[in-house]
């Protein structure tokens, strides 16, 4: 199961990445959003990922953040939301503007989005109004490009992904990893390795 990529940006075009990762070339769909805060061609990227194994299929589904990947596979577990619906659906909407929509029951607000009639939208409210309140207060400074910076920053990115698969919420996985970073100097939080801060992560979250 692939849970993130990062490598060179070697090819894209709306809703589609090549990303070359040692030599191999991944093929990822991804939302306007995600495309939004691509680098340029050449440069270097990360990308969370969900894998859907079919039995003709491996298909990659590429997000700019731990949110984004969360909204999409809440939507995909929805009665008739596939993976190309999810995509066009935070296509036309922030996951914070789609959860705060979801939450209060605007119709007409989610009836706007990509390929989604009245019906799709009163399931989204019905199966999903509990489940986005996280993402719903989530609110974010700004939304940076989907470059990995260096440092103790990408190793925070990599904890938190890892925390996620393990099955932890994204917004648990993030505080859990600042608290850490909170409690220590910056020379003490730089000097842990990867597996040293997952392992304080995990204590803290036991």
């Amino acid at each position: 199961m692939i849970a993130c990529l990062r490598g060179e940006l070697l090819h894209k075009s709306p809703g589609k990445v090549v990303i070359d990762v040692g030599g191999v070339g991944y093929l990822v769909a991804c939302s306007k959003t995600c495309d939004e805060r691509l680098p340029k061609v050449g440069q270097e990227i990360f990308l969370h990922i969900h894998t859907e194994v079919r039995e003709d299929s491996i298909s990659l589904y590429g997000f700019a953040d731990l949110e984004e990947r969360e909204m999409f596979l809440l939507l995909i577990g929805v009665s008739g939301v596939g993976p190309k619906l999810a995509l066009n659906i935070l296509s036309g909407s922030t996951t914070r503007e789609l959860a705060t929509a979801i939450m209060s029951k605007d119709l007409g607000r989610l009836t706007k989005l990509p390929g989604v009639g009245r019906k799709t939208a009163e399931r989204l409210c019905l199966e999903l109004q509990d489940k986005v309140q996280a993402i719903a207060a989530w609110q974010p400074a700004h939304l940076p490009p989907v470059v990995p910076e260096g440092g103790s920053d990408q190793r925070s990115m990599d904890v938190i992904s890892a925390l996620v698969n393990l099955g932890y919420q994204a917004n648990m996985a993030r505080q859990a990893v600042e608290a850490i970073r909170q409690q220590l100097s910056a020379e003490q939080y730089d000097g842990l390795s990867l597996e040293g801060l997952l392992r304080q992560a995990l204590r803290s979250l036991a």
